[in-house]
């Protein structure tokens, strides 16, 4: 047994204050999205990729950050997690087109996607020798998580209102600096000899970064129209093709046999449809904020702390303990149908509606469903996975949340668009917009619902969780 680190707790505030900027990185940029639109000139439906260019490049790449710690170290991947976030924030800082904005933010996901399995793998390290030290742990850095998303949605706001919008993606300088010369209190741990599979991770990225691209366009170009069907059809091949390498590869990023693990794949499904659910709802009630009800940024980000708040309390302190009496099928089940109640009640948005009527009790309802689904889904698709896979199961989890999120948002904004959304100034063809957004995000939620109530295998209430009750981390990256 390796000797207990000393400096263990001070190492868990350096990691836990990674996972809360990685979480702030996208919660942050939600009230400065009309900025950015003004002054880089993207189009309604363009907007969107500053938020999937993370997205796509964290989802896609977080199974080779994690194969990369195990094989380089992770104190090492950790470190040039940060490095590259960091010079991601300065490209997106000074960026001056939206093109230039796009690479940033896709940086940054890189970043992001090395920095968060080596977190998790330094805190294993830390504090594997004793099993209450690493509940108390997880708590703490798991805690992070919905602290960062609450923290993002405020900062958002006032960089955006009193200083300007690249000040959301400035302030990660200074704390990057500072969070790299804390890495010596990290273990520094050697990595292991391995095959690396860099066409797997390409393939898996790019097939999704061009099925996204091909949603994106189609409302312009046509679904039907030559273009649109040699994107979808590139996209499917290169998925494909990452499916035929994690079969024929010793050493695949994704060894297929995973997937015989009990729950492991009706929990990704319910995590696919919950992540296409909540990021549009997120993205769009922003744009009907400021966009409708005329909000600035501070004002918009102080709109959507209630409910970022509720999101908080339930991930820490109260969703673990109904898992650990009702089990995670009926939580999951339940809690992507709330969501889907809170969704159709905010598709009832109007051009002249207030907050208090129009926002406020429907984004809580649907705060709430997100909440009682998230963890009990990620402990779903982990809990039957050997210990030597659970890091994988949770790589994968995470994963297909991501995936959900980029392929939601790109089909409910071309629904959006196609609905009235992209007439910027002309509120009643705004809301109709984001009403139609609103209502298939609703569709969405209430199918995951009903597909977890009938496939996924019932579960004994068990203790809670002491492993990564909020592995929230990847998921409150939605909360923003």
């Amino acid at each position: 047994m390796s000797a207990i680190n000393p400096r263990r707790w001070w190492a868990l505030v350096v990691l836990a204050a990674a996972q809360f900027m990685v979480i702030m990185d996208t919660s942050i940029i939600g009230v400065a999205l009309p900025e950015m639109q003004q002054d880089l000139g993207f189009s309604q439906g363009e907007l969107q990729w500053v938020f999937n260019a993370y997205v796509i490049a964290f989802g896609g790449l977080l199974l080779l950050g994690g194969r990369l710690s195990d094989l380089l170290g992770a104190r090492k991947v950790f470190t040039t997690g940060w490095v590259i976030l960091i010079a991601g924030s300065v490209l997106a800082a000074a960026a001056q087109t939206a093109w230039v904005e796009v690479v940033g933010r896709a940086v940054q996901g890189v970043g992001g996607a090395l920095i968060a399995p080596s977190a998790m793998t330094l805190l294993m390290m830390l504090f594997a020798h004793d099993p209450k030290e690493l509940g108390k742990a997880m708590a703490l850095y798991g805690a992070a998580a919905p602290a960062g998303g609450t923290a993002g949605v405020f900062l958002g706001g006032v960089f955006t209102e009193w200083l300007s919008w690249p000040w959301v993606f400035i302030i990660y300088i200074p704390i990057g600096v500072a969070t790299l010369a804390a890495t010596k209190l990290l273990p520094a741990v050697g990595g292991r000899r391995g095959g690396v599979d860099v066409l797997g991770a390409i393939a898996v990225t790019a097939g999704l970064a061009l099925a996204v691209f091909a949603v994106v366009r189609a409302p312009e170009v046509g679904w039907s129209s030559t273009g649109t069907v040699l994107q979808l059809a590139g996209s499917a091949a290169l998925l494909l093709l990452f499916f035929v390498i994690q079969k024929t590869l010793r050493e695949p990023l994704m060894p297929l046999g995973i997937w015989r693990v009990p729950r492991l794949g009706s929990a990704n499904l319910a995590m696919t449809l919950l992540g296409a659910a909540w990021i549009p709802m997120w993205y769009f009630l922003n744009l009907y904020l400021q966009q409708v009800l005329g909000y600035g940024a501070f004002a918009s980000g102080a709109a959507l702390l209630p409910m970022t708040v509720l999101l908080m309390i339930f991930m820490t302190a109260i969703t673990a303990k109904l898992l650990a009496k009702f089990g995670a099928k009926p939580l999951i089940g339940g809690g992507l149908l709330v969501l889907a109640a809170g969704l159709l009640w905010l598709s009832a948005v109007e051009p002249t509606g207030t907050f208090a009527v129009d926002v406020l009790p429907a984004s809580l309802v649907a705060a709430l469903g997100m909440s009682l689904a998230y963890i009990p889904a990620m402990m779903a698709a982990m809990s039957g996975a050997p210990q030597e896979q659970a890091g994988l199961a949770s790589g994968i989890v995470n994963t297909t949340y991501q995936v959900g999120a980029a392929l939601g948002l790109a089909a409910l904004t071309a629904v959006a668009t196609s609905q009235g959304a992209g007439q910027l100034g002309n509120l009643p063809a705004l809301t109709d917009g984001f009403s139609a957004a609103f209502i298939w995000a609703a569709v969405i939620a209430a199918a995951g619902g009903l597909l977890t109530l009938l496939l996924m295998r019932g579960d004994q209430p068990a203790p809670a969780p002491q492993a990564d009750p909020s592995q929230a981390a990847h998921g409150e990256r939605a909360t923003a």
